[in-house]
């Protein structure tokens, strides 16, 4: 291998690596007020991010896809059930939108809206979710689920539990 074509190799090897520490440097741990205990998740819908309480002073920060005008809810709930890679039903008022959709979409499909997990919301139709489409993360964009990047919904999957209070506040 002539010096040229590994030296190119190790820059692109470098910049991957680069990428992966990026990424990895996700989610954001920011200053957070209110009168959450910790291991709250707070949902802010106006600001599309989510908000895992880790102190009284301190918050992860996670950019969230919310629901688009008229989808929208606020209150507060927990969270019931926790799943990887799971099936998904659409929802009736899905189903009315969109009548050719399937019955049932399998986990891991590319074209299975929950993503690589999804957190069930207790009350109703509702779970905090990741997407196989990450550019509609940051906007008013779901029937009233919370989308979240793969990544990012992989690591609160992994810090929170059944049972978890979520808020979720225009």
């Amino acid at each position: 291998m002539s010096f040229r074509i590994a030296m190119a190799l190790a820059a692109i090897i470098g910049a991957g690596m680069l990428i992966t520490t990026q990424a990895e440097a996700r989610p954001d741990v920011v200053g957070f007020r209110g009168d959450y205990s910790p291991g709250t998740i707070v949902i802010k819908t106006n600001e599309r991010r989510l908000y895992l309480v880790v102190d009284t002073d301190h918050a992860v920060r996670y950019p969230v896809g919310v629901g688009r005008a008229g989808k929208q809810w606020a209150g507060t709930t927990q969270i019931d059930g926790k799943y990887l890679k799971p099936a998904w039903s659409p929802p009736s008022e899905v189903r009315r939108d969109k009548p050719s959709i399937p019955d049932v979409i399998p986990g891991g499909s590319p074209s299975n809206p929950m993503g690589v997990a999804a957190m069930t919301l207790a009350g109703g139709e509702y779970a905090i979710h990741g997407t196989n489409r990450p550019g509609s993360v940051g906007g008013f964009v779901s029937y009233g689920c919370i989308r979240m990047l793969n990544d990012d919904i992989t690591d609160l999957y992994r810090r929170v539990s059944v049972g978890t209070t979520v808020v979720v506040s225009h």
